[in-house]
């Protein structure tokens, strides 16, 4: 045992060959010293760890840059070496660099990282590389705990590799008093004769972003904007690419895919309702603040965040980071529509007629966007540890403590967090905004016309590529049916490289989550 164990009892022999039980000493006080609510019991609890001894041992860990993630990791990662008297190794790197990072050694059945973080969408690519995940783990409170989505993300081919310890989405959020304000709706109606509301769709989202870009409307003495979005190539920017085309490409009249034609196999990334969608995109950079083509999710957390914009569609993250206690604009803000999780569109493509269906209500797709993946590489020589340090990682406490922290990028995944009453309590939340967020989570488990990424082999091949085309069309290179048109064709040769029937294979399983079907259903 580690010598800073919480509790320690020893029997020794006595002088006349009895055993006889040395005095346990003080239980530490793991509330009082890690800043913790309180240590559920278990395996992957504080003093579950503390009674573990890793001395000698070390791990390495590739994750992203601080804070989004890269804090969580560092911090749990001190305590879990604190505990166990193992070293830690946290290597930290932008989020455009992760995959090769990642994917370089595995290529060469190299040891390079115990533990690799990165999109969750890689799978199709690391499963090969990445030990499952024992049973023992899955037996835990926690991992029971995980809604049926999260637990399918987190899984390959009936298999679970990746250790999960966050749930990731992209919905409307809004600071809620601006439309509520007389003067802001008696001037909103005069210019666009209607009246102030919250938007349904993204035309009336520019509208209203466009009213609230460039004047101090919460007279803080500063300049506010309508919108603040992720835009940056290199980040995460794909996320509200396809958060803004869902809207015009994902038909709940149309099964058989969204990216692809699964029949043919022919990309849809060009198809009109994904043009739509990034010309609207194009769009709105004129009502974002300064410089917004460049945020990243940093720069999104802490601008929306911060109240610097009235609307974002997003992350969780910059959200919870609203409601920090020393927030501006905490408890003054609100998710969702009327509708859904994020806007909708009165016509949505349809591929197979080739037309546009019209929708009497705003026909709304959320995007479920699975986030961040981890998992311990197979070629890891102190498993056991590694999957330990993700056992610590993702317990009650540390969740519940890293949830209220918007820039640590830990979002609710578990069904414990879709109760009002968690956010209320644990939070200090006020109970309409617990409501608000909560009845969201629930809606984006429910839709029946959901977006999921792509999850393939070669997905980051993809992505790379499509966010290359849109990249060009954001800065006014391209019209955004030629930037798509060059995508598509990108795509095509992809495929082609990979194997066209290797891509069908496992797109089968996004399309069977696309059609809310199982996956025997899909053809």
């Amino acid at each position: 045992m580690h010598p800073t164990r919480a509790v320690l009892a020893a029997g020794v022999l006595g002088a006349f060959g009895a055993a006889v039980t040395m005095p346990a000493y003080a239980e530490t006080d793991y509330v009082a010293k890690y800043g913790i609510k309180e240590d559920h019991p278990g395996i992957c609890s504080y003093a579950s760890t503390d009674a573990k001894d890793y001395t000698g041992h070390e791990i390495t860990i590739l994750t992203h840059a601080v804070p989004v993630m890269g804090e969580p990791v560092a911090l749990h990662s001190k305590q879990f070496e604190e505990l166990t008297g193992g070293t830690v190794n946290v290597v930290h790197a932008p989020f455009g660099e992760l995959y090769q990072k990642v994917m370089i050694p595995f290529q060469t059945g190299q040891h390079v990282y115990d533990i690799v973080y990165g999109g969750s969408y890689w799978i199709g690519d690391w499963a090969p590389h990445l030990a499952a995940v024992p049973q023992k783990y899955l037996d835990t409170d926690e991992m029971k705990d995980i809604t049926p989505a999260y637990q399918g993300v987190a899984s390959w081919n009936g298999e679970r590799l990746q250790y999960t310890f966050d749930g990731d989405r992209n919905y409307f959020k809004y600071i809620l008093p601006p439309f509520e304000d007389a003067d802001n709706q008696a001037k909103f109606k005069a210019e666009y004769g209607r009246d102030l509301a919250v938007p349904t769709t993204w035309e009336e989202y520019a509208e209203v972003a466009t009213f609230f870009s460039g004047w101090d409307w919460d007279g803080d003495g500063e300049l506010e904007y309508g919108s603040t979005e992720i835009v940056k190539r290199d980040d995460v920017a794909f996320a509200n690419f396809i958060t803004r085309v869902a809207s015009y490409a994902k038909n709940p009249n149309v099964t058989g895919g969204f990216w692809f034609d699964l029949e043919t196999m022919t990309p849809q990334v060009n198809n009109p309702g994904f043009v739509k969608g990034l010309e609207m995109w194009m769009d709105a950079l004129r009502y974002m603040p300064p410089g917004g083509i460049n945020f990243g999710i940093g720069e999104e957390i802490f601008s929306w965040g911060g109240g610097e914009s009235l609307m974002s569609v997003t992350w969780d993250d910059a959200f919870i980071q609203a409601m920090q206690p020393d927030s501006p604009i905490r408890n003054k803000i609100r998710v969702g529509t009327q509708y859904g999780p994020s806007m909708g569109s009165h016509k949505v493509w349809n591929r197979v007629s080739g037309q546009w269906d019209e929708f009497e209500t705003p026909s709304v797709a959320p995007y479920v966007t699975w986030g961040w993946g981890a998992g311990v590489s197979k070629y890891s020589e102190e498993q056991e540890m590694a999957f330990d340090w993700f056992c610590f990682f993702s317990n009650y406490a540390n969740t519940n403590h890293d949830l209220l922290i918007g820039r640590f990028g830990v979002n609710p995944f578990r069904t414990s967090h879709m109760d009002p009453d968690y956010w209320e309590q644990e939070a200090g939340w006020d109970r309409a905004v617990a409501e608000s967020f909560t009845v969201m989570l629930r809606g984006m488990d429910t839709s029946t016309n959901r977006v999921f990424d792509l999850r393939v082999p070669g997905v980051n091949q993809f992505y790379t590529a499509m966010m290359a085309g849109v990249a060009k069309a954001m800065a006014g290179e391209m019209t955004a049916q030629a930037a798509l048109d060059e995508v598509a064709e990108e795509w095509t040769r992809i495929a082609d490289r990979i194997g066209v029937d290797v891509i069908r294979e496992a797109y089968k399983n996004v399309v069977a989550l696309e059609d809310n079907v199982s996956l025997d259903q899909v053809q």
